[in-house]
């Protein structure tokens, strides 16, 4: 196959993207029409996005929100858009680049876009040198005296054979299960059946 110079990957994105800005712009101006809302799914940790500490050690990959009843003052710019929302009755205001939007969703005409967002690579740490210090000593080293051992205790009571709390159990919960990074949602749950 033929490279392609003109890269039509990215222009049909950058595209796509102006549709879901002119969408924002509109709504910013008159509001949402009619039953429209849209679900927006962004990367948090994207260049340009701007969200409180404790939503960013909530959702430390990526967020869906939803602009529907409960938002204000929604501005829209060349490069993407801020927004007025409340979680758990705690306003919150959020700076999002276009660029940094992985989906946009209106369940209402059942409209939806994606986007191809490459997932930020956290940020190595610096590495500090060490210091390449030699100590001087003319003996030689001693040899290495082995550690007392000491045996466990049995227990005095009997009790059913509990695991230890290092040991997977197989009866968890997923709502007991820790969660790392953000919930992933399927779209299809908001489609109508």
């Amino acid at each position: 196959m033929a490279e392609d110079h003109i890269r039509y990957d990215i222009l049909a994105q950058e595209a796509l993207r102006g549709v879901m800005r002119k969408v924002l712009i509109e709504v910013a101006r008159t509001g949402l029409p009619g039953n429209h809302h849209f679900f927006i799914t962004f990367l948090t940790g994207a260049p340009g996005v701007r969200i409180s500490s404790r939503l960013k050690e909530r959702y430390p990959e990526q967020m869906t929100i939803v602009v529907q009843f409960q938002y204000w003052d929604l501005k829209v710019t060349d490069t993407g858009f801020e927004v007025g929302l409340s979680f758990s009755d705690v306003p919150e205001k959020l700076e999002i680049p276009f660029a940094a939007v992985r989906g946009f969703y209106d369940p209402s005409v059942n409209f939806e876009l994606e986007f191809d967002v490459k997932p930020v690579e956290p940020a190595a740490a610096p590495v500090e040198p060490t210091p390449m210090l030699k100590a001087v000593d003319n003996n030689p080293p001693a040899e290495p005296k082995p550690l007392p051992v000491k045996a466990p205790k049995p227990e005095k009571t009997k009790k059913a054979q509990e695991p230890a709390p290092s040991e997977p159990t197989e009866d968890k919960s997923e709502d007991e299960a820790p969660k790392a990074g953000a919930d992933v949602v399927s779209l299809d749950a908001f489609r109508k059946k």
